[in-house]
């Protein structure tokens, strides 16, 4: 039996949605499980959950799926798997959020242009990148001097240093729209959702424990 459990379903199910909307009816699936603005059509209330379980192709899954694997593994056997799964869907519920509140930004600013609203109001957000990124966040937390290899450039960094850098990147390209087909928020959101709840949950272990 796998000593990470949550991780090896999370791999399955992911995989299996993407076969899935390989050989199905891509487009219905997406409009059903894929994240829309809430004032979209398409938009139904578990969209902040089965989105991340939806991907836009073999190598956005293929990134996603190594970094849950990569650093999953290792924060499961130290959290838990009840833990590591409340975790997990916090961050990615918690980007989901994020994403819909700047949608809402979006829709106000494009409310004097329909044809660009009407594009943006059916263009879905997929993918478990905001999970990922806050199993990113719960890495340097935890092992802030751990070093990570990076696969470009192949240099060695410590991840503290590589989650703020990440963090700090994703942001700049939120600020000025750069690479505008990237959720760059929900990225960040998931990160921060996720320093919420560590920082609780320390809080609440102290209370527990009296350390």
């Amino acid at each position: 039996m796998s000593q990470t459990p949550a991780v090896t379903n999370l791999l399955i199910a992911n995989i299996v949605a993407y076969l899935a909307t390989s050989v199905l009816n891509t487009a219905k699936i997406y409009g059903l499980f894929a994240l829309f603005p809430t004032d979209s059509f398409f938009f139904e209330w578990w969209q902040p959950v089965t989105y991340m379980f939806l991907h836009g192709g073999f190598s956005h899954l293929f990134f996603n799926m190594f970094a849950l694997w990569m650093f999953g593994r290792g924060l499961e056997m130290e959290m838990g798997t009840k833990r590591f799964l409340i975790y997990y869907f916090v961050c990615g519920i918690g980007a989901a959020l994020v994403q819909l509140g700047i949608a809402q930004i979006d829709v106000a600013n494009l409310a004097d242009t329909p044809a660009l609203l009407w594009d943006y109001l059916r263009t879905p957000t997929l993918g478990a990148s905001g999970a990922v990124f806050g199993l990113l966040l719960a890495f340097g937390m935890l092992h802030p001097n751990a070093t990570i290899m990076l696969l470009i450039p192949p240099i060695p960094m410590k991840a503290k240093w590589f989650v703020i850098i990440y963090g700090l990147i994703e942001l700049i390209f939120g600020v000025t729209g750069s690479f505008d087909s990237i959720a760059h928020f929900a990225h960040l959101g998931g990160m921060f959702w996720g320093w919420l709840l560590l920082v609780w949950w320390r809080h609440q272990d102290r209370k527990r424990f009296g350390y």
